[in-house]
C-alpha cells in the first residue's frame, strides 16, 4: 500500500488574498461545503483576527462543515493565537495553523524594533522563543497545531532546523515548510525537505508540510518535488490563486500525483470528480476567470484541434490523452473544428450528427468547412449543419423577406408590415404586437398562414460599437419538429426577422412528401 498524502486546502485564506478580491462568509461557507465533497483533508477557513467577518466566517465554518479538518491561521502573537481558539470551538476536528519568519531577511525587515534585539543573533534568539511560546499557547485551544516557518526557502539552514525541532518539542503536530516568495526551484527545495528529514531529531514526531507559491511558476513543481523527498503533506489552493502569482495549483498536485502513482508512489483522499466542479465555484465566487490552457481544469485541458493530434485521439485516445476527463469531472474530451482539424475529425464529427457522408460529398463540405474555418475560430455544429444543406443538401427557400416597417415608441402601438416572397409570388401584411419583435413575428405568420411556435429567443452582439452586428437565434417548434433558425443585421429587429424566416424555411423543408 502507497502511503497517503494529506491536502490543505488554503483557498478561503491564502487564495483570498488575491489582489481585488473578497468573500464574505456566504461564499465562504459555499466553497467550504463543495471542499468537504472534495474530500480535502484539511480546510483553512480564514484569519480570524484579520477582521471581524473573518472571525465569522471561521465559526460559521465550524459549526456547519463535516468531515475535513477546520483549520484557522494566527501570527505567533497571543491576541491572534486566542482568536482562532474562540473560532475554532466547535469544530469537529480543530486545527491552529501559527508561525514566525525564519529567515534573516524577514527576521531583519520584520524585526527591526529593538524590543526583539539589537542584533541579528539576538533577534533570532527572541524570535525562536516566541514560535515555541505561540505554539505552547495554541496547544491549548487545539490538539492539532501547525507551526509554520514564514520564508523557509531562504532560510539559514542551521536555524531552521533549530526552529522546527524546537516548535515539534513544545507541541507543533504539523511543520510547514513555505516557500514564500517562490525564490526555490524544485531540486533544490526537495533537498530542503530531504535535510529536515535527515537533521532534525525528533522530526519523527510531526508531518512535514509543503507550501509553495509561483512567482516563478515552479509552485506545483516544487511541492511534487517535496513530496518525492518525504513530505506527506501538500497545501495550495483551487485553480492556483493567491498572493502575487499565486499558489500551488491543488488540482495539478492532485492529479498529478494520481497520474504518475508509478513514479511518486503515494495517493491522495480526493474525489477527483468534484475538480471541475470546485475550479468553476471559485471561478464564479472570486471573479477569476480560468485561463483555456488552465491545466486539468482549463477549457483545453481536454480538447484537440490539429489534424495530426484529432487523428490520433479518435485512433486510440491515449495517444494525446494522459487522463479521461472523468476523472476530473468533465463529461468528455473535445474536438475542436478549426482549419487545422483535418478530414478525420470532420468526417468522426458529423457522423455524431447522424451523417455518413460519400467520399465525394465528405471533400465538398470539406472544402467549404476549410472556408468557414478560416473566418472563424472555431466551426460549431450548427455551422456544419448549415454546409451540408447549402453544399450538399440545399434548403429551398420557401420564404424571402422584401420589405419590413416598424412602427414603434413609447407613445405608439408597436406595429410592422412585412412584404415576403413565397414560392415567387409577393405577399403583404401587417400585425401589431406587445414590442416591434412581437409585432414581426405575428405579421409573418400572418403573412405565411403558418402556426410555429416561439420556444426560444436569443440576442448577441458579434461586432462592438454602436453599429454592432447583431445575431439573433430562435426555436421554434411545430408538429413536434423543433429547427433552430439564424439572423444577422445591423437593425435586430431585421436580424429577428431574418432569424424568423430562416426557422420557417427549415421547418417548410421537413414537412414529409406525399407517398414517401
Amino acid at each position: 500500500m502507497s502511503e497517503k498524502v494529506a491536502v490543505f486546502d488554503t483557498t478561503l485564506r491564502d487564495g483570498e488574498q488575491a489582489a481585488g478580491t473578497r468573500l464574505g462568509s456566504r461564499e465562504k461557507l459555499m466553497i467550504a461545503r463543495q471542499l468537504a465533497q472534495l474530500n480535502v483533508d484539511v480546510i483553512e477557513a480564514g484569519y480570524p483576527n484579520s477582521s471581524p467577518e473573518d472571525f465569522e466566517a471561521v465559526q460559521l465554518i465550524c459549526q456547519e462543515i463535516q468531515g475535513p479538518t477546520i483549520c484557522a491561521l494566527s501570527r505567533a502573537v497571543p491576541d491572534d493565537i486566542n482568536a482562532c481558539g474562540k473560532a475554532i470551538a466547535k469544530a469537529k476536528r480543530p486545527r491552529i495553523h501559527t508561525g514566525i519568519g525564519a529567515s534573516d531577511i524577514h527576521i531583519s525587515g520584520k524585526f527591526r524594533d529593538e524590543r526583539y534585539g539589537k542584533t541579528l543573533a539576538e533577534k533570532r534568539v527572541k524570535i525562536l522563543q516566541m514560535a515555541i511560546d505561540a505554539v505552547k499557547l495554541a496547544r491549548q485551544f487545539a490538539d492539532d497545531v501547525e507551526f509554520y516557518a514564514e520564508d523557509s526557502g531562504r532560510a539559514d539552514l542551521s536555524y531552521l532546523f533549530e526552529m522546527i525541532e524546537a516548535v515539534i518539542q513544545a507541541g507543533a503536530t504539523v511543520v510547514n515548510i513555505p516557500d514564500t516568495t517562490g525564490y526555490t526551484v524544485p531540486e533544490q527545495y526537495g533537498c530542503l525537505i530531504r535535510s529536515i528529514r535527515e537533521r532534525v531529531p525528533n522530526i519523527s514526531r510531526a508531518t512535514i508540510s509543503v507550501h509553495c507559491h509561483d512567482d516563478l511558476g515552479l509552485a506545483v513543481a516544487n511541492t511534487l518535488a517535496g513530496v518525492q523527498n518525504g513530505a506527506r503533506q501538500v497545501e495550495g489552493t483551487i485553480n492556483g490563486i493567491g498572493e502575487r502569482a499565486g499558489n500551488a495549483a491543488l488540482e495539478e498536485v492532485v492529479m498529478a500525483l494520481r497520474t504518475r502513482g508509478d513514479y511518486f508512489g503515494v495517493h491522495t483522499g480526493i474525489e477527483t470528480r468534484e475538480l471541475y466542479r470546485t475550479s468553476r465555484l471559485v471561478s464564479d465566487l472570486l471573479g477569476i476567470q480560468v485561463p483555456p490552457n488552465k491545466a486539468v481544469v482549463g477549457g483545453n485541458a481536454f480538447s484537440h484541434s490539429s489534424g495530426i493530434h484529432v487523428d490520433g485521439f479518435l485512433k486510440e485516445r491515449t495517444t494525446y490523452e494522459i487522463m479521461l476527463p472523468e476523472h476530473v469531472g468533465i463529461s468528455e474530451s473535445r474536438v475542436v473544428l478549426t482549419a487545422r482539424t483535418g478530414r478525420h475529425g470532420l468526417r468522426d464529427r458529423l457522423k455524431k450528427l447522424g451523417y455518413t457522408l460519400s467520399h465525394h460529398d465528405l471533400n465538398q463540405a470539406y472544402q467549404r468547412f476549410l472556408a468557414v474555418a478560416d473566418k472563424k475560430q472555431e466551426v460549431f455544429d450548427e455551422d456544419l449543419l448549415a454546409i451540408l444543406r447549402d453544399e450538399i443538401h440545399p434548403l429551398p427557400e420557401v420564404y424571402h423577406l422584401d420589405y419590413l416597417h416598424i412602427n414603434s415608441g413609447t407613445s405608439a402601438i408597436p406595429t410592422a408590415t412585412v412584404r415576403l416572397k413565397i414560392k415567387d409570388e409577393t405577399h403583404q401584411g401587417a400585425a401589431i404586437g406587445d414590442g416591434p419583435v412581437d409585432a414581426t413575428y405575428k405579421a409573418i405568420s400572418e403573412v405565411t398562414k403558418t402556426s410555429a411556435k416561439l420556444q426560444r429567443y436569443e440576442i448577441r452582439a458579434v461586432t462592438s460599437g454602436t453599429e454592432a452586428l447583431g445575431e439573433v437565434t430562435v426555436q421554434l417548434e411545430q408538429d413536434g419538429r423543433k429547427v433552430v433558425g439564424r439572423g444577422a443585421s445591423t437593425d435586430v429587429i431585421e436580424a429577428s426577422a431574418k432569424a424568423y424566416i430562416d426557422g420557417l424555411n427549415k421547418l417548410a423543408s421537413l414537412v414529409p412528401k406525399a407517398g414517401v
